[in-house]
């Protein structure tokens, strides 16, 4: 049965392109997130159509008519353009075929609706509306899946698997964006065929782990790929958190642990105007790995307990090392390894507290991640143990007051010696070189300690250190010239 949507459910642009292409004497159709976003009440950033037409056709229909466009996608039969502030992709019927050793389909245009939405990755994806007459064209029971909450491929999902091993991976994002949960068939294909993401881009499968990561429940989706095993190819550091316990060495389930971190991370985030927008991957991203150090430095204690001395450290270096094989920034694997690094440094303050130089070290050692670094330690209590909660609390509460009471008097997000580096340079008489940068050193470390020291008492200081730290040859001419001075 037809089924056909109320036009005011779309943008007029849709229309306006969609009669142009009638116009034309091709078809167009309305296809993919954004039809299944329609019947989610959710709206789409970018608008894809499909269409008989052939790229240098499209490129004819939108002439005069888009704000700019663009043919980087044109061997994929894609065009790119923008109209209205929408982003708008039309592309050609398809009829892929994959390589099976390959990254890349080999493209080839088809000259059916029906067949380009059977070679689409989810039923609920495989929908269309026809423009500009609104109707839906459904051949794979999109509605039905959509509303059952089912993850479901158009066809058999080993197929699907093996012509783009990513759908796997975009399986367990949608997991985690939509709350669906996945056809017992697709979840077969994906622990039987786990491995063959290993022919995908690491850029690729980056990115799709960020989606994930920044998804509405993240934690869902992650828990698939460790439960397909997908996780043993792309985050094996994650998988290893389920750890094995026994009745003579229990410990708290790392594993689930992690998750919970994770979910109340993203709990804690702010709305966009405050110091923590969400969805925020680095802050995600560390809470979901701020323990995988854990697996190597598990010892077992003679008293029967279990012990993970130095996991912070440690897994901060692994963390850097996954992050750096999926090939992301350096700047975001230094943010997410250092919050992974830090984790565990707050629990020193809730045993003894701190001294005011320890909590300045505190901030300037988080530097700009300490808005994330208190949304993380916080995160990482998990305990059932209702009064440990709220004393862990109660202390990390008195650490960001007196964090914001020391930065009140000291600018602490902004930690310098008294003296920089051209004044340290006059008063010791030296060029610039090694010798510079450790009087600068000593000078950051007296601040820390002791909190604003003024230029003279900076001075008293560095005259001192000086003479039991400079090179013996320049000692001698110092006395020699202080003893010239004396006669």
């Amino acid at each position: 049965m037809m089924q056909v949507l109320n036009s005011s459910t779309l943008d007029p642009v849709v229309l306006e392109l969609g009669q142009r292409f009638v116009d034309a004497g091709f078809e167009l159709s309305l296809v993919g997130g954004p039809v299944r976003d329609l019947f989610l009440g959710r709206q789409s950033p970018d608008l894809d159509f499909t269409s008989n037409a052939t790229p240098d056709e499209i490129l004819s229909v939108v002439k005069g008519w888009s704000d700019a466009v663009w043919e980087i996608g044109r061997a994929f039969g894609t065009i790119g353009l923008r109209k209205a502030g929408f982003i708008i992709e039309v592309t050609t019927y398809r009829a892929e075929a994959y390589d099976p050793d390959s990254r890349k389909p080999e493209v080839a245009f088809g000259d059916s609706l029906e067949a380009d939405l059977r070679r689409r990755d989810f039923t609920m994806n495989a929908m269309a509306l026809r423009l500009p007459t609104l109707e839906l064209v459904d051949p794979y029971g999109g509605i039905k899946d959509l509303h059952a909450g089912v993850l479901r491929t158009p066809g058999r999902a080993e197929d699907s698997f093996s012509d783009d091993p990513l759908r796997m991976m975009r399986a367990a994002r949608f997991v985690a964006q939509l709350g669906v949960a996945l056809h017992p068939e697709v979840e077969g294909a994906m622990i039987q065929m786990a491995e063959r993401i290993q022919i995908i881009s690491a850029e690729r499968v980056r990115d799709e782990l960020i989606k994930l990561i920044c998804a509405p429940q993240a934690r869902l989706g992650v828990d698939i790929l460790v439960s397909t095993g997908l996780a043993d190819q792309v985050l094996p550091e994650v998988s290893a958190l389920r750890l094995e316990t026994d009745e003579h060495h229990r410990h708290k389930d790392v594993y689930q642990h992690s998750l919970q971190v994770l979910e109340q991370a993203a709990a804690l985030e702010s709305g966009p105007d405050g110091p923590v927008p969400g969805p925020d991957f680095v802050l995600r991203f560390a809470a979901l790995m701020h323990d995988v150090g854990k697996p190597a430095t598990r010892r077992f204690e003679a008293a029967g307990g279990v012990s993970f001395r130095h996991h912070d450290v440690v897994g901060a270096k692994l963390t850097a090392k996954r992050m750096k094989a999926l090939r992301f920034d350096n700047d975001t694997i230094k943010a997410v390894a250092r919050l992974v690094e830090l984790h565990m440094r707050f629990y020193g303050y809730g045993e003894a507290g701190w001294t005011d130089s320890a909590v300045r070290r505190y901030v300037a050692d988080a530097g700009e991640l300490l808005e994330r670094l208190h949304r993380l330690t916080r995160s990482d209590v998990t305990t059932r143990n209702q009064r440990k909660a709220e004393r862990l609390a109660f202390a990390y509460d008195d650490l960001e007051s007196r964090i914001t009471e020391l930065a009140a008097q000291e600018e602490l997000a902004a930690i310098r010696p008294d003296l920089d580096g051209a004044q340290i340079m006059s008063l010791l008489g030296i060029r610039p070189g090694p010798q510079v940068g450790q009087a600068y050193k000593y000078l950051l470390n007296e601040r820390m300690e002791d909190g604003p020291l003024g230029e003279a008492e900076a001075e008293r200081r560095l005259r001192l250190w000086w003479v039991e730290h400079q090179p013996v040859d320049q000692a001698d001419n110092t006395k020699a010239m202080e003893s010239g001075n004396e006669h």
